[in-house]
């Protein structure tokens, strides 16, 4: 099948899917430890405060959304290869959004931990002022790195698309 020749680039995809599934274990255990999860637990995790930006949402983009979405990202552009025999529409637009993708995970993931650390800390010492100061700052850059994330997933879902047409034209015009 000539579509299925050149897979290469889905490599990084799985490279990159088991490091944020290994940082997302070794984020698992760390966060059960006793004095870190008392010290979680002081600052709000899992419901509320700063500790939920550490456990449950870092925790769970960096597993779900780094782990398996972009394993998921890889599987799919394989499998349409594979059971079309037609080659996915743009191999950039595969690269995009990987890079997009990833680039996000990672800054949203940072993000949380370093705020949810930084307001923890805070917190602890009654610096509600400073908190609420620290606060305001986290608000546009989550939504920087969010952003810079969902472009990756669109950039995927467009990628797709494209690709299903290209078939369903192919298909119909023999």
């Amino acid at each position: 099948m000539p579509a299925l020749k050149n897979q290469y680039h889905l490599l990084k995809f799985l490279v990159t899917s088991a490091l944020f599934f290994f940082i997302g274990t070794v984020h698992g255990v760390l966060q059960v430890i006793h004095p870190i999860r008392v010290w979680l637990d002081s600052i709000g995790s899992p419901y509320g405060g700063p500790g939920h930006m550490i456990d449950p949402l870092a925790h769970a983009h960096i597993n779900v959304v780094g782990g398996v979405v972009i394993m998921l990202m890889a599987a799919t552009y394989f499998m349409l290869t594979a059971i079309s025999g037609r080659p996915v529409y743009s191999i950039r637009l595969v690269n995009h959004s990987y890079w997009w993708t990833t680039v996000g995970v990672c800054g949203f993931y940072t993000t949380l931990l370093v705020f949810g650390i930084w307001e923890g800390n805070l917190m602890l010492a009654g610096a509600t002022a400073e908190q609420e100061q620290v606060h305001h700052m986290y608000s546009p850059i989550i939504a920087v790195v969010s952003t810079i994330m969902g472009i990756g997933f669109w950039v995927f879902f467009a990628n797709v698309f494209l690709t299903v047409r290209e078939i369903y034209k192919t298909r119909h015009d023999t």
